[in-house]
């Protein structure tokens, strides 16, 4: 009869690692600015929004839900959604559309594309309130260069940045102009992926240059669409400057966007609940947008490797 030999238990030694108090040690200072300067806001934020003067110039008191219930029930939070959905459906649509057709269209190296893709990417060196300032000398009544072209053809144009009917409409063709250059960078760096096989073998089939685009280019560029489109939509929500500069969010609020209007009511009403209830509600619909954009482009990555 053999007798086995006796287990023996060992302690684990939860002493942290050289190399991950090093990692740590690192990482420390990034950490601690995203905390100061990221998530630490957010919980202001989210107080502020709890919390209002219920009298003016009296202390802070939780007031619950109301300013959420004030924000939804004022029709000029309502006008600045409505001005927002119009906004990044007038401005990242187009934007893409454009940003791939100069991909496409500039896709082989050259000199002369490379001219080109300098030009069409000189927009985005240009600081969006500097680019707003020339807008604003385009768009003057009367004055302005394009009023002075059409004039030439006989042409009366609009009121661009004083009709409530158009002036929204002008801030999308300066968004458009700024930002369409931009994503024409990725869509170039999407196109070099595709494989140029793919292209010969649509060929064979008698595939034309519209179905290349659709059964070829355009599954491939699905991860590329969906980054993009994420992108195009956090500048539609953060990028106010050329409001400030051309319209102020006027005329008849046409072009009150939920940034500008969460300013105003910081800064102009100085109510700071409101405003933060708004910033909230902002960061909600960014979440909502951007985690079913990141969804599509999982299920793109995933069709793919398949």
């Amino acid at each position: 009869m053999t007798v086995g030999k006796a287990k023996t238990w060992s302690v684990p030694d939860w002493r942290p690692r050289r190399t991950t108090v090093l990692a740590f040690a690192l990482l420390a200072p990034s950490l601690l600015f995203l905390a100061l300067f990221t998530y630490w806001p957010v919980v202001q934020v989210l107080w502020q929004s709890l919390h209002g003067q219920v009298r003016v110039g009296g202390p802070q008191a939780y007031v619950g839900a109301q300013n959420f219930l004030k924000l939804f029930a004022d029709p000029a939070f309502r006008k600045a959604l409505a001005n927002n959905l119009v906004y990044a459906l007038g401005t990242v649509i187009p934007s893409l559309v454009l940003a791939l057709g100069f991909a496409m269209a500039l896709a082989r190296s050259s000199r002369v594309n490379a001219l080109f893709r300098a030009l069409f990417f000189l927009p985005v060196l240009i600081p969006l309130v500097a680019a707003a300032s020339i807008f604003l000398f385009l768009f003057l009544p009367n004055i302005g260069l394009i009023d002075y072209h059409l004039a030439k053809l006989a042409i009366s144009g609009p009121n661009w940045l004083g009709d409530p009917d158009v002036a929204l409409w002008s801030i999308m063709a300066l968004t458009v102009w700024k930002n369409a250059g931009y994503y024409m960078l990725f869509f170039l760096a999407g196109l070099q992926a595709v494989p140029a096989d793919a292209y010969e073998a649509a060929i064979l089939d008698g595939a034309g240059p519209w179905q290349r685009l659709r059964y070829v280019t355009l599954p491939y560029l699905k991860p590329t669409i969906g980054f993009v489109l994420v992108i195009g939509l956090l500048n539609v929500v953060t990028q106010v400057d050329h409001v400030f500069v051309l319209t102020k969010g006027g005329p008849s609020d046409s072009t009150n966007l939920l940034l500008f209007y969460v300013y105003q009511q910081a800064v102009e009403n100085y109510d700071a609940g409101r405003a933060a209830a708004g910033t909230l509600v902002m960061l909600a619909l960014l979440l909502v947008v951007t985690a079913s954009s990141l969804r599509t482009l999982e299920r793109s990555f995933g069709e793919k490797d398949a």
